[in-house]
């Protein structure tokens, strides 16, 4: 099956000024990707005539990303855009309509610490409301604008005003630690200090007003949960008298649990919080409360110690305390919940086949119904009358924000990257399938330059994971679309354990991570030929991180014929090390069958246990800050490279973590992947 398509076309909404390529364009380099402009978070004012976002821009000379506030007026198809809160130096961030719709509220350092702001629309002076003494992660507006909740790093005796430390002490370097966690994702832990919200009551003027009230205080834990929660797990109460939140609770145990629960703390003076997921305990979390305050939903999984089970939307009667599983039938994974403004349907995201939908739930029956067709659709605001605004980016382009009409009409609103987009050349997209692993259906991507002719090299590009997808998106790290730009044809496959497929695609990489997902890559390299003629498969580099990483050594073991290099970026080279050097326990011991001491044939799928027959010239990449998979795996891997007289490189990034987030960092990865493709690879097509 083949479907071919002009990137420029992926996302319908998108605007046809991505198709005018002048006659200078150029193909796109690292320093493009680096350098786009990044949109997100935005909000809609209460009557629907407003939008704010968050644009982030890049001075890759100086290295530094700087994030401004812009206003939209919606109705007025010839508005531009104006800036309201971007002070040079400076970020803000997160903007929140107030119930009049004629203030916005935000997040800026402008002041020298994270705080929440208010600037009069549309063009008044910024004043700020918080003052704590620690910065302000993020916060949430009530409803009815009286209260404000914000969440901030806290040692556990302190508020947000700070500690009252009266014993001074002499002390070392050295931290101690009795449990773990000791060190999360690119931190080290320090005991006692976690994620913890307050409320505050804003005066006449907006400020915050007297000390914040602890929210979640007594729980032992990160509220939102870490590395990774944010304002997706708040939810104030319709009528403002509660805080649903999602909690990470800590323990000796929290390194291998995945066990979200969501608290539900009223406002009034003694009130008790209430667990309302205690008896479940995989994650619960992305709570989200109606606007008629009769539910509240949130998605939750199943199988405690899992981070890839499926996110079933759940559905609270507030009145009954009763509980339904509104998609228990629907063989798919939420991603975002936000409720109609009817209080009768919710706006989904889930990935599903290559594409991430936004798709309407029915409450009273559950009925789901596809709301748009490509691209990655995120940041999803409901508006009254049935329309919506969401962010859509593809591997064509980075995101811009679309209104949707209740008819399902939609209508760009931003283009802001028009002018960087219209000097590069397009590049061609084409999705395909192929008979994988045990005859199951695979699907995969394949992304080259406009117009290429001839035979082109290929890059075959191994996503994470393990579950996960490179989809039909934009990526600011491993893209598709500027591995093309190079002069080659950039191939994805989803190989069995990604995501958007059904749970049971996603779940049979249990226990199998060198085997069938392996046999796919080798079955679809073997098809490309007959689906794109264009493609030289014999000439050919592949390339991972993370999981995609892993495999990477696991080729250089069990296929070294199969590619003239390889990239391998964070990757897993000795399973047994990693057992015991991971932060996140749950994410090794799930995938492979418990602690490394109770698995039945552990060392199946190691990869230091094939390194006599690696061969393959490859690149290894890794970050000094990585705790989830280690930097000792890469420096593993390129020792073993060495000792054997293999061709080998190790670039090694001192402050980045599992990822390369910093721009001039980002260039330097490109350049150093593109010379080694460019070594190794005949580029005659280039």
């Amino acid at each position: 099956m083949k479907n071919t398509v002009i990137a420029a076309l992926l996302a319908s909404a998108l605007s046809p000024l991505l198709l005018a390529t002048p006659a200078t364009a150029r193909p796109m380099t690292e320093s493009d990707l680096a350098t786009f402009n990044r949109l997100g978070a935005p909000a809609a004012s209460p009557d629907g005539k407003w939008v704010a976002y968050q644009l982030t821009t890049t001075d890759l000379a100086a290295n530094k990303r700087s994030t401004g506030l812009y206003l939209l007026d919606i109705a007025n198809r010839n508005a531009q855009a104006i800036a309201i809160a971007d002070s040079p130096g400076h970020n803000e961030s997160a903007p929140v309509f107030a119930r009049d719709g004629q203030h916005l509220y935000f997040l800026s350092n402008r002041s020298g610490t994270a705080q929440v702001w208010r600037v009069a629309l549309p063009t008044g002076e910024p004043m700020q409301v918080t003052s704590s003494a620690t910065d302000i992660s993020g916060f949430s507006l009530s409803p009815d604008g009286a209260r404000l909740a914000v969440w901030a790093d806290v040692k556990q005796g302190c508020s947000l005003e700070g500690c009252a430390d009266s014993k001074a002490k002499l002390a070392g370097s050295g931290r101690e630690y009795d449990r773990l966690f000791v060190r999360h994702w690119d931190s080290w832990r320090e005991p006692g200090t976690y994620s913890r919200i307050y409320a505050y009551a804003l005066g006449s003027d907006g400020k915050a007003t007297g000390p914040g009230r602890s929210i979640s205080g007594s729980i032992e834990g990160d509220a939102p949960s870490k590395p990774f929660g944010g304002g997706e797990e708040i939810a104030w109460a319709a009528d403002s008298s509660a805080i649903a939140f999602t909690v990470r609770k800590s323990d000796g145990d929290e390194p291998r649990s995945t066990n979200l629960d969501i608290v539900w703390q009223p406002l009034a003076e003694g009130a008790a919080a209430v667990n309302l997921t205690q008896a479940n305990q995989a994650t619960d979390s992305l709570p989200a409360a109606s606007p008629d305050g009769k539910w509240l939903a949130w998605a939750a999984m199943a199988r405690p110690g899992y981070e890839s089970d499926r996110m079933v939307v759940h559905l609270r009667d507030m009145k009954t305390g009763k509980v339904t599983k509104l998609t228990e039938g629907w063989d798919r994974s939420a991603g975002s919940i936000a409720w109609g403004m009817d209080s009768k349907s919710l706006l989904v995201t889930a990935q599903d086949t290559l594409e991430h939908p936004v798709f309407r739930i029915d409450v009273p029956t559950g009925k789901v119904t596809q709301l748009t067709e490509r691209g990655n659709v995120a940041n999803v605001v409901p508006l009254a009358g049935g329309a919506m605004l969401y962010t859509v980016n593809s591997i064509a382009a980075p995101d811009d924000l679309v209104l949707m009409e209740k008819n399902g009409q939609t209508r760009r609103l931003t283009n802001v990257n028009a002018d960087k987009l219209a000097g590069l050349d397009p590049v061609q997209y084409e999705k395909f399938s192929f008979k994988g692993a045990n005859g199951d259906l695979v699907h995969g991507q394949i992304v080259k330059p406009q117009g290429a002719k001839g035979k082109l090299p290929v890059a075959l590009l191994v996503h994470g994971g393990p579950q996960g997808s490179f989809n039909n998106s934009w990526s600011y790290r491993w893209n598709p679309a500027v591995m093309a730009s190079q002069g080659y044809a950039a191939v994805t496959i989803d190989f069995h354990g990604s995501t958007g497929y059904g749970q049971a695609f996603t779940d049979s990489i249990n226990k199998d991570w060198g085997g069938k997902p392996l046999e796919d890559l080798k079955l679809g390299m073997a098809a490309l030929p007959g689906i794109d003629a264009g493609l030289d498969t014999s000439n050919a580099c592949a390339l991972g991180g993370s999981y995609g990483g892993y495999m990477m050594n696991w080729i250089a073991g069990q296929w070294p014929d199969g590619f003239k290099c390889l990239v391998t970026h964070a990757g897993v080279f000795d399973l047994r090390a990693m057992a015991f050097e991971t932060e996140e326990l749950w994410f090794d011991e799930w995938d492979h069958g418990g602690p490394w001491w109770q698995r039945q044939d552990a060392e199946k799928w190691n990869p230091v246990n094939h390194v006599t027959n690696w061969k393959t010239p490859t690149l290894v990449i890794h970050g000094e800050k990585d705790f989830r998979i280690p930097y000792s795996q890469s420096l593993a891997a390129f020792t073993a490279l060495q000792r054997q007289g293999i061709e080998s490189k190790l670039l090694i990034f001192p402050d980045e973590n599992h990822w390369v987030l910093k721009a001039q960092n980002s260039v330097q990865w490109h350049r150093n992947v593109f010379d080694w493709l460019e070594r190794h690879l005949k580029t005659s097509g280039k």
